[in-house]
């Protein structure tokens, strides 16, 4: 009789605990008049609260009717790499970043401040908790409750170890690991409104595959509900400024109030994200369709963004609080992705973008269709061709973002220059203008340098900025040196009878201005005129960067000719004045972040003592293999402000290319 008294006890107080655990404020934050929360109003009004917070989980369970378009529960899958990721979370070793791998363990105990290498992106990604929505998946295709148990465990457990605390709003986008000391330091990490946000968006398919687990309980509920309103009100309070990031916000806080709709504050939520979104897309696209921060991954990023939340908002009833200048403008973005793409679907790396591999982006082209069913282009690009129609026009021209694209056919066999010489980008953007990629016959002949990395402490910093600098990409600069203004304007687009031509000029330095003049010819080859003009002094480098592989140089003749396995060579040769030398440089690029390709590189350098405009034409003649026996030679027959004739002999056959304002 005793051991039943005490185990009644125990199954009281333990009661009693569960009661305290709730979290009663989540009730102050729901509109408990909301259609089908009756009984929880009841419970509630009664200080029947642990019955209240049991209504609440039984009507989750049992909602129908918001939809939620990023996860279709008949059809979950999930992939090998992202089954591992769920797997390792069991062990407490988190999947934070793809530059980072093996993935670090951050303990029994975890320590979500634990920073192995000081790059500020390992520290942020963290608190993304890519990991979290796997789980999910394992536990929805297993009903595993282990997953369950496991994430609802480190779900409080972040929460308990990363409290919210007032910080400067300015510290949260602070590059300079050392800046910031003290509770700041966390808070800035863990809280910053990009993450912040982003736990938004991914917790509402965490609460919908894990919704009728055994460990989410009533009491787990309340926490859940009160974390995910902290959530919405601080990432609304510290929007960031602009960018991407002040996209991404928007879009996650108008799902928020879509999707839990029984928060008092949820329709201003949607509200507030619908007119961020609505505002910024006039404020952030350019006329020709390019994202401001002149990036093509981010490009693409946008996209995703403008689509996935006017979509989210249609399926739910709110489609009509985005104009039609909306949908326009997005197709307009997709327009511009089309015509910056090479045939496998990647783009170029120009500032921080990264490649994808090759045809994965399909999927982007497959979305957007849907999104516009009837575009028979859109229809060619998500079918790889073999539905739909295929775009008439090659060459293209998106002269206020500045991406130029010369191009002689869509499939793999074509060749494909694309060009950027735009406007002052933002953060993402580098001091490049004039820089290009060229593909042909399958391969990118001259990769772009990327980005390595972002910001950190010093060394993660000297690491960047190398991969940044002007004299690594395929452009001019005076003296090595980074360009001082990128504010590139078109002069000229144009098709010749024999050649499309381009020519764009950028203020590079102080009385120093570059024109870089481009004829692809016969749609086969190209000639670049490159001036330096101004009374600025110094030496002039122009550079070309070129991928990984054997080179073949002659210094003697400027020329350099590839002898790459497959059927995707090219053959460059660079006239410029008599004393102009022909130097090999360091040569990297980077497609993926942390990881990085040597590959030759060169600059023809001419020095300039006086206010003498100094001129290059360089031939570059992409060929399966090159022949030897090839005889080129160019050059200028006419030269003025506002005109330009050059002479080019290939193997015997004149062209006379030429311009005039």
């Amino acid at each position: 009789m005793k051991h039943i008294i005490i185990l009644l006890a125990c199954i009281l107080s333990f009661g009693s605990m569960r009661a305290q655990l709730l979290n009663k404020e989540v009730f102050s934050l729901l509109n408990l008049d909301y259609p089908g929360l009756e009984q929880v109003k009841k419970a509630y009004h009664e200080d029947r609260f642990e019955e209240a917070s049991q209504e609440l989980l039984n009507y989750y369970r049992q909602r129908t009717g918001i939809v939620n378009p990023f996860l279709d529960l008949k059809n979950i899958t999930i992939s090998p790499t992202q089954q591992k990721w769920a797997e390792d979370a069991l062990q407490h070793t988190f999947f934070v970043h793809n530059g980072y791998q093996p993935s670090y363990n951050y303990g029994k105990d975890i320590n979500w401040q634990y920073w192995p290498i000081r790059d500020n992106e390992l520290r942020w990604q963290l608190h993304r908790h890519k990991w979290f929505t796997p789980m999910g998946k394992v536990y929805w295709l297993t009903k595993d409750e282990k997953y369950a148990k496991e994430w609802a465990y480190q779900f409080m457990d972040w929460i308990k170890k990363n409290p919210l605390q007032q910080i400067d709003p300015i510290l949260y986008e602070v590059y300079d690991v050392d800046a910031v000391k003290g509770l700041a330091e966390n808070v800035r990490f863990a809280w910053r409104p990009l993450e912040a946000s982003g736990r938004l968006q991914d917790q509402i398919n965490q609460f919908t595959l894990f919704l009728n687990s055994q460990a989410f309980t009533p009491a787990f509920l309340t926490d859940f509900l009160v974390n995910y309103a902290r959530h919405a009100h601080h990432t609304i309070a510290n929007y960031s400024q602009q960018g991407n990031h002040l996209l991404f916000e928007a879009q996650y806080v108008l799902c928020a109030g879509i999707f839990f709709p029984e928060f008092i504050e949820a329709p201003n939520w949607r509200r507030s994200g619908i007119d961020i979104l609505n505002r910024e897309i006039k404020k952030q696209v350019y006329a020709d369709g390019g994202q401001y921060e002149l990036d093509l991954g981010y490009h693409g990023g946008c996209i995703g963004i403008f689509s996935e939340a006017f979509n989210m908002a249609k399926q739910n009833g709110y489609g009509d609080e985005f104009p039609d200048s909306f949908i326009s403008t997005i197709k307009k973005m997709i327009q511009f992705a089309m015509n910056t793409y090479f045939p496998d679907y990647t783009f170029p790396c120009f500032s921080d973008a990264r490649r994808a591999e090759p045809f994965s982006l399909v999927r982007n082209f497959q979305r957007w269709s849907k999104l516009f069913p009837e575009d028979e282009q859109l229809h060619y690009f998500a079918t790889r061709g073999n539905e739909g129609k295929q775009p008439s026009q090659l060459c293209h021209a998106s002269a206020n973002s500045g991406f130029f694209t010369f191009r002689n056919g869509w499939k793999q066999d074509a060749t494909v220059m694309i060009l950027k010489a735009g406007p002052k980008g933002e953060w993402h953007c580098q001091p490049d203008n004039g820089t290009f990629e060229l593909w042909f016959n399958g391969k990118n002949l001259f990769p772009d340098s990327g980005s390595f990395i972002y910001g950190g402490d010093e060394e993660v910093w000297k690491q960047r900025n190398w991969f940044r600098q002007t004299a690594v990409h395929n452009t001019l600069t005076l003296n090595n040196q980074n360009l001082e203004t990128t504010q590139s304007v078109t002069k000229l687009w144009k098709a010749l009878p024999n050649a499309q031509v381009l020519v764009t000029e950028n203020p590079s330095y102080k009385e120093l201005t570059h024109r870089r003049s481009v004829f692809f010819v016969n749609n086969s080859y190209f000639v670049i005129v490159d001036e330096a003009i101004g009374n600025a002094i110094g030496n002039i480098n122009l550079h070309y960067q070129l991928c990984d592989g054997k080179v073949d140089l002659d210094k003697s003749k400027g020329q350099l000719v590839t002898c790459y396995s497959g059927n995707s060579n090219v053959l460059l040769r660079c006239f410029g004045p008599d004393k102009m030398q022909m130097v090999e440089e360091e040569g990297w690029y980077s497609i993926a972040y942390r990881q990085r390709t040597q590959r030759p590189a060169v600059s023809f350098n001419v020095e300039k003592t006086t206010g003498e405009t100094v001129r290059y034409v360089t031939v570059i003649y992409p060929q399966k293999q090159v022949k030897k026996s090839m005889k080129i030679s160019a050059a200028i027959k006419n030269a003025t402000n506002n005109k330009l004739e050059v002479e080019v002999n290939v193997n015997g056959q004149k062209q006379v290319l030429g311009y005039e304002f």
